[in-house]
């Protein structure tokens, strides 16, 4: 029997690559086996992308691990899911994305106190490459603070 751990997965390549704006939090449509995967944990989500497509939002290129045990009731681990998002929030979102250089990307895949897999996504504005270096510099800087603080 394989034991779930509580799941909750991040996009650390999101917050390196682009300045996130908003933040909302979906559902998403899965078949029993991928939602199995997520539960383990198997998931990468760091080339995912959301899109809007006849007043739906869509999930691309995230891949969720074949289930072990799922035989033919595994489907396409990089294959598109429907976000399940309410209609006033997909214009919102919509209405913003007109704006030059805005995109939809997953930041967390988690499961809730119900039991149900959440995706949190963002809007966000790619950085330019100083930006990146400037991200790294203050990550290095905050390293240091840390250890010297463990070392006293």
């Amino acid at each position: 029997m394989m034991k779930f751990v509580k799941t909750s997965i991040k996009n650390k390549r999101a917050t390196f690559e682009y300045n996130l704006v908003g933040k909302y939090t979906a559902g998403i449509v899965l078949t029993g086996t991928e939602a199995k995967s997520v539960r383990l944990g198997k998931v990468n989500m760091s080339d995912g992308f959301c899109y809007i497509r006849n007043g739906e939002m869509w999930l691309k290129n995230v891949h969720i691990a074949y289930y072990q045990q799922g035989s033919y009731n595994n489907v396409e681990a990089k294959r598109e899911r429907k976000l399940l998002l309410q209609r006033a929030e997909i214009r919102k979102i919509e209405a913003k994305l007109k704006e030059k250089g805005l995109t939809i990307v997953p930041i967390e895949m988690y499961i809730n106190e119900r039991g149900f897999v959440k995706l949190e996504i963002s809007l966000a504005k790619g950085k330019k490459m100083h930006d990146k270096r400037h991200s790294l510099k203050d990550k290095q800087q905050k390293r240091e603070i840390d250890r010297a603080k463990r070392e006293y």
